[in-house]
């Protein structure tokens, strides 16, 4: 048992919460303690209290157990894991999800086959990192088996035990190594755990898709991604990874303008920050992380845009531009554009001025359709769209007249030109 113990205040007094450990405490046979990321990120201080975490409880209890007790105190249980030990308590719409001690039986390097126990140290044991296994009581004392407060509060990220036996459990936890030190991590990264990552890099191949990319867009999420964007770099990581991941630099002037502007990092567009200027390439990486469809053309999106997007635009030159794009898009490039700015800090004003005017803009609908056409005497067929076409690149041009009578004289032009 730590000396230490956790402020009470923030989550570990949420009434609902509570509740839910108050639930499992009725039996006098139980044990139950909170564990995961809330304990790990306050021992850190990195809780900002007002503002809803994720709760997870560890318990001896079986999950057969969890669901007679949070019955009994009428607290909706939803069986979210239970193959795996894991029960989800509803309690006044706030989740907290509980999940039985466990030892591994075996592994192959993806999926484990676990047991119950009612051991704490072998359900620690078996964790990835020392700071992911510290666990709190409900009066907030700590149970720290594995030295994790000291490591959480040093931003040390280490493995619990011997890294090589841990990685080899489950290689994603490879990429969960950087991924803990972008965001919980300072100083240098653990050598063992490096040299370990590297050992095994081979492992990755045997991930899915899916679990590969989870764990990269919450990489590139962190506040300052780089140390640990460039140490896989340096390892052989990334490239496993992600290959054509070659604008290290823009990836890290967008970090610092979102960290300089306050905005929440957006996993999409850090994803195309770090990848090459190219459609093609774009697609080819969202097809390989099975990342879903629109996510995969807002990637390609904003990597296909040639159109120029520059600070100093006028409110015209955005409109004509937005138009083409459409808003979401151009917002996105806008962005990148800022990124690759050599300028960005002293036209960091303008830049931010731009965003608001292209996320407020509404782009207008052409007022005449196919309808139109046909009035001014051309026949049902591919003429009707070329001249549609022509009549909206004026109609751009003008900054989105809404005269129609002019509208409605231009086609006539446009028709008498090139089809009577």
């Amino acid at each position: 048992m730590s000396d230490a113990g956790l402020p009470m205040i923030g989550w570990i007094m949420d009434p609902d919460v509570n509740r839910v450990m108050r639930a499992l405490l009725a039996d006098a046979g139980v044990a139950a303690r909170y564990v995961g990321g809330a304990v790990r990120d306050t021992v850190r201080g990195a809780v900002r209290y007002g503002v809803s975490v994720d709760v997870d409880i560890a318990t001896t209890a079986t999950p057969e157990k969890v669901i007679e007790l949070l019955n009994a105190a009428g607290i909706k249980a939803v069986p979210t894991g239970i193959d795996h030990g894991t029960v989800t308590a509803v309690s006044n719409h706030r989740p907290v999800e509980i999940t039985t001690l466990r030892h591994d039986v075996s592994t192959d390097g993806r999926r484990a086959e676990v047991a119950y126990t009612t051991d704490w140290m072998a359900d620690a044991a078996r964790r990835d990192f020392t700071m992911n296994a510290i666990y709190a009581d409900a009066d907030g004392a700590l149970y720290d088996p594995l030295g994790g407060v000291a490591d959480a509060k040093a931003g040390l990220v280490r493995f619990v035990g011997d890294p090589d036996a841990r990685i080899q459990e489950d290689y994603l936890r490879i990429l969960r190594f950087f991924r803990f030190f972008a965001w919980c991590g300072r100083g240098e990264m653990d050598r063992d755990g490096l040299r370990a990552c590297t050992r095994h890099i081979d492992g990755l191949a045997k991930l899915s898709p899916e679990r590969i990319a989870k764990e990269l867009l919450k990489l590139i999420c962190a506040e300052n991604p780089m140390p640990a964007i460039r140490q896989m770099a340096a390892c052989g990581v990334l490239n496993a990874v992600l290959p054509e991941a070659v604008n290290l630099e823009r990836l890290n002037a967008l970090a610092e303008i979102d960290a300089m502007t306050f905005f929440d990092p957006d996993p999409m567009v850090r994803l195309a920050a770090i990848l090459p200027d190219d459609g093609a390439i774009a697609h080819k990486v969202a097809m390989r992380l099975r990342l879903s469809n629109a996510q995969r053309e807002r990637l390609v999106a904003m990597l296909s845009a040639k159109l120029p997007v520059f600070c100093y635009m006028s409110v015209r030159e955005m409109r004509r531009t937005a138009y083409r794009l459409t808003p979401p898009v151009m917002r996105d490039v806008a962005m990148l554009r800022w990124a690759g700015d050599v300028k960005r800090n002293y036209n960091a004003v303008q830049w931010r001025a731009l965003l608001p005017m292209i996320e407020s803009w509404k782009p207008p609908k052409l007022p005449l359709d196919g309808h139109h056409v046909r009035l001014a005497g051309v026949a049902d067929g591919p003429k009707i769209g070329e001249v549609l076409r022509e009549v909206e690149e004026w109609w751009i041009d003008t900054d989105f007249t809404t005269d129609e009578y002019s509208l409605i004289e231009r086609m006539k032009a446009i028709v008498q030109a090139t089809v009577l």
